[in-house]
């Protein structure tokens, strides 16, 4: 008896293993599987300038990187005694507008040094909501709680996404044809837009993003990971959310997590995985008795397979 939908997944052609660079942009979801991968010890960068919901932002984010721009105090603004970006998120806001530019061109630098060996990008979109500050008329990656006067709420047409997930994905394969670009829609559900605006907002998204792979069904290098389909079909249950409602729990993160392991980390990747896990188990051992012999030995065979790990791996630091 099947008592579950199951989404049929498929092996990615272009694995990733310990060799591998990964940057990873967008929403919150994105961060589930950045976590997994930095757990395990995979060479990865995720979201420079924090939660990026929209392809507009991340757009606006690779454009800068690509062209060398650089921001300066005309691209800041100060707000509840903070100074701000409507490019990045409140994460990177700070009381010195020094420290602001300062981190936000630190965060561009970084991008584009991670860019530029870059075997594959991982993008995730949440939104097809977007905010345009009517002063500048420009669309924002966040609002900062500047008084919400100040925007209008635009819903990004199909046109629109798909032609901005297009401009970025050029510009990343314009620096190597060859990154592989993972995309895939949160399942994250944005409730404070509404039920029937969060649905139509997937549904932009989900329409838009196989566009694209439609139109670029002829190369590698582009695929789509199943996220939004798996927490939809096959974790269909609010115990799989956490007490919002809205976001998926522990137990689902490790569910997709699997499923993204199984498709898309080489076998080989994984024996590794195992070793770094069972280090960062060891490394989280508190001893009853830290001057034992017993301790002693266990201190001792931790050693040798940090050691082991790193013979394999030198960038593998268990320090950090």
């Amino acid at each position: 008896m099947k008592l579950q939908t199951q989404v049929s997944l498929k092996k990615a052609k272009k694995q990733i293993d310990y060799q591998s660079r990964l940057l990873l942009l967008g929403s919150c979801f994105v961060e589930n599987i950045g976590a997994k991968l930095e757990y395990f010890k995979f060479r990865t960068m995720q979201n420079p300038f924090g939660i990026l919901f929209h392809p507009k932002a991340i757009e606006k984010l690779i454009s800068k990187v690509i062209k060398g721009e650089v921001y300066s105090v005309d691209d800041i603004f100060y707000q509840n005694e903070r100074w701000h970006c409507f490019d990045a998120h409140s994460d990177l806001s700070d009381p010195s507008k020094e420290n602001l530019l300062l981190n936000l061109n630190n965060a561009l630098a970084q991008t584009k040094e991670q860019l530029s060996v870059a075997t594959h990008v991982l993008i995730t979109l949440g939104t097809a909501w977007v905010y345009r500050h009517k002063e500048s008329d420009t669309i924002v990656a966040n609002c900062h709680k500047v008084p919400q006067k100040s925007f209008s709420k635009e819903l990004l047409s199909v046109t629109e996404i798909a032609e901005s997930l297009k401009r970025t994905i050029d510009l990343i394969q314009a620096e190597d044809p060859k990154i592989q670009c993972v995309l895939t829609i949160s399942p994250v559900r944005h409730l404070k837009d509404g039920f029937v605006e969060n649905q139509r907002s997937k549904a932009h998204l989900i329409a838009a993003m196989h566009e694209v792979l439609e139109d670029s069904k002829l190369t590698a290098e582009i695929s789509y990971f199943e996220s939004y389909e798996l927490v939809m079909d096959e974790l269909r249950d609010y115990r799989f959310y956490k007490n919002d409602m809205v976001h998926p729990n522990d137990l689902a993160v490790e569910y997709i997590w699997e499923k993204f392991s199984s498709v898309w980390i080489s076998e080989n990747a994984k024996n590794t995985m195992a070793s770094v896990e069972e280090v960062r188990k060891g490394l989280q051992h508190r001893p009853f008795y830290p001057e034992s012999e017993q301790h002693r030995k266990f201190v001792e065979s931790l050693e040798r397979k940090i050691k082991k790990v790193r013979q394999n791996h030198p960038f593998i630091d268990f320090t950090v």
